[in-house]
């Protein structure tokens, strides 16, 4: 299995995901300016994978700071976490594993500095084992609810590519091949960006599942249509109550699901879910550049003028999600309880 990022001789290596599907390009961060701008520009994309690239990136200018004193690391540290949370705005994965971090230098503040060095490396290591082992327990659980003939349809990228590991979403799908499933996937292309396209067809196809690439607007009529049984999806950041963000054009599908009676289900860590947000109201939803709709690649499709809203992510309102799939287990919406 390919790995999107990895740590390799004291540098951060990772898939630029911008050249796929053409070019398998890898890509070594010898600072987090590189890394900053690889998850501003979705070189690095995925929520639990900007995790472990922050965490990373964190241990690399702990590294790489020519402090001597716990204070004078700490300041450094302090500018680094800075300009990584500016980075994006809506994945709390990103923060989170800033947070955990920053907590671990704070219990190191009486030690010497390679100790920290050593100390701060090790915790974000221990972030991407994690994530690699999440993402199979989340395959392992939700891989219970295919059935042999299920017909299912997927949005964004969700798998290998958006994070340490075999992915969120995708993992269930890989997990139920594993176990002998026979299945069908529609992949959705996701407009502006093409993360379905470009990213979901080909680690799908790279792993021989059965699966059709579709346009965004054909979703309704692949659903009714091509019998789709199932909706799964990934997450950027879940709301208290069960209010998902995920990449725009989700909550059509939501609601594409509700009306055809099928269910609707979000795969994340449980890393993903922001206690500290009552609802899905109060997710900061990133706005990005005209230009990702005025052109298509290098081909302008639009006026250069042309008036733009483009929001990366929407909200789906926790009343249509049937199930959250984690690490943990199966949870229904209501009361996030353990189905």
């Amino acid at each position: 299995m390919i790995e999107p990022i990895k740590w390799k001789d004291g540098k951060i290596v990772f898939i630029d995901q911008t050249k796929l599907p053409a070019k398998l390009k890898y890509v070594t961060c010898k600072d987090i300016d590189i890394l900053y701008e690889a998850i501003k520009k979705l070189r690095i994309r995925g929520a639990p994978l900007i995790g472990v690239a922050v965490g990373l990136g964190y241990a690399l200018a702990c590294l790489n700071s020519k402090e001597k004193t716990c204070a004078g690391l700490k300041k450094d540290l302090a500018k680094a976490s800075q300009k990584l949370r500016a980075a994006r705005p809506t994945a709390v994965n990103l923060f989170w594993a800033i947070e955990r971090m920053e907590n671990k230098f704070n219990t190191l503040s009486r030690v010497n500095t390679s100790l920290i060095k050593r100390a701060i490396l090790k915790e974000a290591l221990a972030i991407l084992e994690e994530d690699k082992n999440m993402c199979v327990a989340i395959g392992k659980n939700g891989a219970k609810l295919i059935k042999n003939g299920d017909v299912i349809l997927t949005h964004c990228n969700a798998g290998i590519l958006a994070t340490a590991g075999q992915g969120t979403a995708l993992s269930i799908i890989y997990e139920a091949k594993k176990q002998g499933k026979r299945f069908k996937v529609y992949a959705d292309e996701t407009r502006p960006l093409m993360q379905g396209s470009r990213l979901t067809m080909w680690e799908l196809m790279q792993n021989n599942i059965d699966a059709t690439l579709i346009c965004d607007s054909m979703a309704a009529s692949v659903i009714k249509n091509k019998g789709v049984t199932k909706i799964i999806v990934g997450a950027d950041r879940i709301a208290a109550n069960g209010d998902a963000a995920n990449k725009i054009g989700t909550y059509g599908l939501a609601v594409l699901a509700r009306h055809h009676g099928i269910p609707f289900y979000i795969a994340a860590p449980s890393s993903t879910i922001d206690k500290n947000i009552k609802s899905g109201k109060s997710i900061p939803i990133e706005e990005r550049k005209a230009e990702e709709i005025i052109y298509a690649g290098s081909k302008q499709t639009a006026p250069i003028h042309a008036k733009v809203y483009n929001p990366a992510f929407d909200v789906t309102p926790h009343s249509l999600i049937s199930g959250i799939i984690t690490e943990k287990g199966i949870y229904e919406i209501k009361r996030f309880r353990r189905i």
